[in-house]
């Protein structure tokens, strides 16, 4: 099992690429075979390529993010985050919490982000 702390570490990549990165950067940060649901009720997606092409829609705006709290348990963690997207001709904010687990190498196997659209700000 990854310690804490590589698990923590991997938690603070995927913020630094969604923030700064490029989709094939977040990518990078899952195992193979990983899925992602978000948010939580949508079809999971499976799979590095499916799970890059998710993220490509970051590809082409400004985005910041901000770690708020993070927890880790065994090889489990769950953290609420900022995003900020700039658009170009809007801002749009969301403090979504993310449950993710991770694989010996604290790559991340699968993400759960609990959202929904009425924790969504525009500006």
């Amino acid at each position: 099992m990854a310690s804490a702390d590589d698990i923590r570490s991997t938690v603070s990549k995927y913020l630094d690429a969604v923030g700064g990165g490029t989709s094939a950067d977040v990518a990078a940060l899952y195992a193979d075979d990983a899925t992602l649901e978000d948010p939580v009720g949508t079809e999971p997606l499976v799979g590095r390529e499916a799970i890059e092409k998710f993220y490509s829609a970051l590809d082409a705006v400004q985005v910041k993010t901000e770690l708020l709290n993070v927890r880790v348990a065994g090889d489990t963690a769950a953290f609420h985050f900022r995003v900020v997207t700039d658009t170009g001709e809007q801002t749009i904010t969301v403090e979504p919490i993310d449950v993710m687990t991770f694989d010996d190498q604290a790559r991340i196997t699968s993400m759960r982000a609990v959202w929904s659209q009425d924790d969504i700000s525009f500006s």
